[in-house]
């Protein structure tokens, strides 16, 4: 059980730092053009000012058990579609599938399959909700599955920017187009108050008094997030801090429960939904990628091959060995500034190929800074399921169709950046290049919870 001294104890061993050092935030991290002027402004002052459109990989067949919907969603988060869905169609969470996650504070339209055997779409009633518009459905027989995208289309308004500053907007799109996009993780991965990965760290040591610290207590970088219910916990007031929270906040509050009941950390820890602390783990992978990255584009090797990489070939998702004779192959520097091929890094786990040389040095130096040892990873990997097994993900990604204009309307001028970019690419990446922001912006608030909800 945690009591209540180790509740203080708790709350203050997640690291307090400042967003903007944080190696594995891509606040901290380098720049591809810091030569080029900063454009400014801000985006997602409302969610009609980010757009998202899935490109589907393939089209519904017409036929099968499985109910395929394009849905059009306005300050809805992927989680909350899918629970929304699920109840509506009288089905298991896990009978809904996605191609991938999409932010809440944006208008996206994404592709979703239900699995209803026997029955198609006009045997149920129109979605209730307004926030959300199903632009068209079909049967197929498979279920939609993770990554099953050609990409996602953009189009983002930069408000509070002078108009003039468009032509910036160009040349830093062009200078991406051509060398391609630092394929980090964006601030979405580690949550709303950027610290999924210090959870997920904690998780992975087996460190859960620290796990539930991070998650549950004071935070000096976002004080504004239920300050009251989480001040009650580092007193050990479990009961209370529950009954101060916002109900949109589930895993603090499934949590919060457990604790309540007087369970150890651990138990408390597992009483969250698997796919959370899926979560966790996730952005902790993706810490220690960005980290890598990182190196590599301080290095000025983000794009180019070194002996012992594996190269990703973005065509398929394959990788292969990079040695001597590839990096001799005459065609090996086309096929780079072609973007054919890019040099990858780890999202580690359970089976992820390992690369060689200095390339795995540095890869496992990464890894180690973390302070987490591969033995606990594997063993953390391995209890969550094959799904965190770990891949090679490319160190930079194609963009494509870029386009900027400058306009006006109701809410005033802004400039327009439109793009194209892979699955699992963050279009705030790309932002972030032509804004250059001196500052941390957090992002959206988690479901009904906001600065004032306690």
């Amino acid at each position: 059980m945690l009591t209540r001294a180790e509740g203080a104890a708790g709350a203050g061993a997640a690291p307090e730092q400042s967003l903007l050092s944080d190696p594995a935030l891509l606040a901290s991290a380098p720049l591809l053009t810091p030569d080029l002027p900063s454009v400014g402004g801000r985006i997602k002052a409302r969610p009609e000012d980010f757009l998202v459109e899935e490109l589907p990989l393939y089209e519904p067949s017409g036929s099968g058990e499985h109910i395929y919907l394009m849905v059009e969603k306005r300050g809805v988060s992927t989680t909350q579609l899918v629970r929304w869905l699920a109840r509506h169609f009288g089905v298991q969470p896990r009978a809904v599938g996605y191609a991938g996650m999409k932010d809440r504070h944006a208008v996206t339209r994404q592709l979703i399959s239900i699995h209803t055997p026997g029955r198609t779409l006009e045997d149920f009633p129109a979605l209730p909700d307004e926030r959300l518009t199903v632009l068209w459905g079909q049967m197929h027989a498979n279920k939609l599955r993770l990554g099953h995208l050609r990409g996602n289309r953009f189009s983002i308004k930069i408000r509070e920017a002078a108009v003039g500053h468009v032509l910036t907007a160009r040349r830093v799109l062009g200078l991406l187009e051509a060398r391609g996009v630092p394929n980090f993780f964006g601030e979405q991965r580690f949550g709303v108050r950027q610290n999924n990965h210090v959870i997920g760290r904690f998780m992975t040591l087996g460190r859960f008094e620290d796990a539930l610290g991070a998650l549950l207590g004071p935070d000096q970088n976002f004080p504004q997030y239920s300050p009251e219910a989480r001040a009650l916990f580092a007193e050990g007031r479990f009961s209370e801090a529950l009954d101060r929270l916002p109900f949109g906040c589930r895993p603090e509050r499934a949590a919060l429960v457990a604790l309540a009941r007087g369970r150890p950390a651990a138990h408390c820890l597992q009483a969250v939904d698997v796919m959370e602390r899926r979560f966790w783990f996730s952005a902790f992978q993706s810490g220690v990628f960005n980290r890598v990255l990182r190196r590599r584009l301080s290095e000025g090797t983000w794009d180019r091959l070194v002996e012992g990489d594996l190269a990703y070939k973005h065509d398929n998702g394959a990788v292969f060995r990079v040695d001597r004779s590839v990096l001799e192959d005459p065609s090996t520097p086309a096929r780079l500034s072609n973007m054919e091929i890019s040099p990858s890094g780890p999202l580690w786990g359970t089976e992820v190929p390992r690369a060689e040389g200095a390339a795995d040095r540095l890869e496992t130096e990464a890894l180690e800074a973390s302070g987490v040892p591969m033995s606990a990873l594997v063993r953390c990997a391995s209890e969550l399921g094959p799904m965190m097994s770990g891949t090679r993900r490319p160190l930079r990604v194609p963009l494509r169709d870029p386009r900027v204009e400058a306009g006006a309307d109701e809410h005033g001028t802004y400039i327009c950046c439109s793009f194209e970019l892979p699955p699992g690419a963050f279009a705030t990446v790309v932002m972030r290049e032509i804004m250059k922001p001196t500052a941390f912006a957090p992002v959206a608030p988690l479901e009904d919870e906001s600065p004032d909800a306690t």
